[in-house]
């Protein structure tokens, strides 16, 4: 009878499949570990990124003028969901927010920028978030008044200070930095004609409509504005005609030389931003060095 021959172990080479099956799937989820480590985490790509609307430090009023009304003439509703157009609205007087109200109409409004207009002074211009307007601007004009009660007594405890008192130049200085910020304070606090553009979101349709409103001196469409935030908005003062630039400070800046024209700067460079629904949040009293050219406008490159 012949010898049977032996039968194949298949549960010792089904056991080796298994173990080198487990031992793949172990070394796949250690790899997918490992990249997951070092993936950088995805951020916000915008960031750093600031858009520019109005009119740029030196360039001409005029064309930036007839360039707004060109764009908006041009300007046509972007597809999907967002409620219109943002733009930049620039008015031919100093309003109060009462009369920016009644200017602006039924418009959504998401900020005003204000400036006091004192002659010969170049004061802080400051962005103020209102969504209801006058009510959000009076009480953003409310804030900013606190804020410069405080400043105006940093200035006077600075003047009054032995470094001051020494330095003639240097006492005038910070006592004609008190003097302006408390007329700043005074006039924010009895809702001045400060307000001198707004910020609106609407339709081309309404936008146009608007830039034939009485009081209305241009309407700069910004369709590229997606965010308030990483925006910087430079509408033109009232009084400038020829050429976007800070006006003069009789009292602060120095003498310009004869033929020479005053320096320019970018007079909303850096607005500071009040939120009306945020009370207190101001910022603090002026550092510790002597102003150069606006005392009450340490956050405004340029003054206003």
């Amino acid at each position: 009878m012949p010898a049977e021959s032996p039968r194949p172990r298949r549960g010792l080479s089904t056991a080796r499949v298994l173990t080198w099956v487990a031992l793949l799937c172990a070394v796949a989820v250690l790899l997918a570990a490992a990249r997951a480590g070092q993936r950088e985490p995805v951020g916000d790509r915008t960031v750093g990124e600031v858009t520019r609307v109005g009119v740029a430090a030196g360039d001409p009023v005029p064309a930036y003028l007839r360039a707004a009304a060109d764009e908006l003439a041009r300007l046509t509703d972007p597809t999907g969901p967002a409620p219109g157009t943002y733009a930049l609205v620039s008015f031919s007087a100093y309003l109060t927010p009462q009369r920016v109200a009644a200017t602006l109409g039924p418009t959504p409004v998401s900020a005003v920028v204000a400036r006091v207009p004192l002659p010969g002074r170049q004061t802080e211009i400051v962005r103020i978030a209102a969504l209801r307007v006058p009510q959000d601007v009076v009480a953003g004009m409310a804030e900013v008044a606190a804020r410069k009660d405080g400043e105006a007594a940093d200035y006077r405890a600075r003047a009054a200070a032995p470094a001051a008192s020494a330095d003639a130049e240097l006492h005038r200085l910070y006592d004609t930095g008190a003097r302006v910020a408390a007329e700043e304070a005074a006039a924010y606090r009895s809702a001045c004609a400060c307000v001198y553009a707004a910020v609106i979101r609407a339709t081309s349709v309404a936008l146009r409509g608007l830039a034939v409103r009485p009081g209305v001196r241009a309407v700069d469409p910004a369709p590229e504005v997606s965010r308030l935030d990483r925006t910087v908005f430079t509408p033109p003062l009232p009084e400038q005609r020829d050429v976007a630039r800070p006006p003069a400070d009789a009292a602060l800046a120095p003498a310009t030389p004869a033929g020479k024209a005053p320096a320019v700067g970018d007079s909303s460079e850096a607005a500071r931003t009040v939120s009306a629904s945020s009370p207190g949040s101001g910022g603090s009293a002026p550092g510790g060095t002597p102003p150069s050219t606006a005392p009450t406008s340490p956050d405004a490159a340029g003054g206003g």
